[in-house]
């Protein structure tokens, strides 16, 4: 999945997200997808607009969301460079398409614990750390993306196994949908959560010889 950003965005601006081995999985989980011509598609969190694009290219009329002013405008370029007609809005998750509906939901929200949670993170941190066990935007995504989906529509959310997809299963089953587990792949653990393997490790999250990280798709349906 390596090299993934250069065949998918067209640039990347300094402290934007780049697209890496969960944009990817969650990628080869869209396009097994069956996504008609002008499904109506939300990318929350769009980063580099990877997410958007692809589903751009799949035909659906997307509108793609993020609250950093940098990733914003990273995503517009790339849009424009790409010729994709994909609308981008900067807000916080849901706040700018309140009252719309989606035949899909995309999420790649930052979900790495973090020991140091303070005031939350902050500066290029925002893209990764999520709250000390992970969870940060995935519960607010969890409550808040099944009002946003049409009857059939679907929501495709890419996670570590370190901030408990359970969790995420059963708050999206709580708000009605068929929620599992689709996808899983694992990878070698990458500079930021090697250099918090003793706080991971005491937490219990990570074995003592670990060196690798899961990460898995969900995905749940409005079946009605």
């Amino acid at each position: 999945m390596r090299g993934y950003s250069r065949s998918v965005i067209a640039l990347l601006i300094p402290g934007v997200y780049a697209p890496q081995d969960d944009t990817a999985l969650l990628v080869e989980a869209l396009r097994e997808e069956v996504v008609p011509p002008g499904a109506r598609v939300l990318d929350v969190g769009t980063g580099s607009g990877a997410l958007a694009l692809t589903a751009a290219r799949m035909g659906a009329e997307v509108t793609a969301v993020d609250v950093s002013r940098r990733a914003v405008w990273t995503a517009r370029l790339n849009a424009w460079l790409t010729r994709l007609p994909v609308r981008i809005r900067r807000g916080d998750l849901f706040t700018p398409v309140r009252g719309r509906t989606y035949d899909m939901i995309l999420a790649n929200p930052p979900y790495v614990p973090a020991p140091h949670t303070g005031d939350g993170p902050r500066g290029r941190s925002r893209a990764w750390d999520a709250g000390h066990d992970g969870r940060l935007l995935l519960d607010r995504i969890c409550r808040g993306a099944p009002a946003l989906l049409a009857p059939g529509g679907v929501v495709l959310i890419v996670q570590s196994a370190l901030s408990d997809p359970d969790r995420t299963v059963d708050l999206l089953r709580g708000a009605g949908l068929k929620a599992a587990v689709v996808r899983r792949h694992w990878i070698a653990l990458g500079p930021v959560l090697r250099s918090r393997l003793d706080w991971l490790r005491r937490r219990g999250l990570l074995a003592p010889h670990e060196t690798r990280e899961e990460l898995v798709v969900i995905r749940a349906e409005r079946t009605c």
